[in-house]
């Protein structure tokens, strides 16, 4: 789905932007262009990117165990 239209930003791009680093909605502008022209995109785009976020980070976590 196009998230931001005028520069042509997908969730997919968000997505991977995410997963190249990207945490802050100001670091996604720069690195895709995602809400620097009319800037209606920018909501839209702080929730994936921080739902990209959670889903890298729970893939990282390392389960608990339990005593014995």
């Amino acid at each position: 789905m196009y998230v931001c239209i005028c520069n042509g930003v997908t969730d997919r791009d968000i997505r991977q932007a995410a997963e190249a680093g990207c945490r802050t909605l100001a670091e996604l502008t720069m690195r895709t262009g995602c809400g620097a022209t009319c800037g209606t995109c920018l909501d839209t785009a702080a929730v994936l990117l921080e739902a990209s976020q959670r889903a890298l980070d729970s893939r990282h976590e390392l389960p608990v165990l339990q005593a014995a």
